[in-house]
């Protein structure tokens, strides 16, 4: 009977969907009308600076494109370690800190 349990319990857990965390990842947006916004940020001499850029598509090609540049604080560095060489030797290096982007649509 704990046999047939077991295997009942796998088989329910089988034939679960487990979706993938990036299932909704999009590798190319829809362009029969849609709008594309690719942020970026890159690290400058006590500033961060983010890009963010926008394509509007309207029947397959893009109708407007425009960029905005802002000028963020920068978040200070961070200490990791370095991947490791040849002899498997790792060491501490200081890195800047990446903000995490959180997106709202509404």
């Amino acid at each position: 009977m704990k046999t047939v349990l077991i295997l009942l319990i796998l088989l329910t857990l089988s034939s679960c969907d487990i979706q993938n965390a990036n299932d909704d990842v999009v590798k190319e947006p829809a362009k029969n009308g849609s709008v594309e916004v690719v942020m970026t940020t890159k690290h400058a001499t006590g500033c961060d600076v983010l890009i963010t850029e926008y394509r509007v598509w309207v029947a397959g090609k893009v109708n407007k494109y425009f960029q905005k540049i802002d000028t963020l604080q920068s978040l200070g560095n961070t200490v990791e370690e370095s991947d490791e060489d040849d002899n498997g030797n790792t060491q501490k290096v200081s890195v800047p800190k990446d903000y995490e982007f959180y997106i709202t649509v509404k």
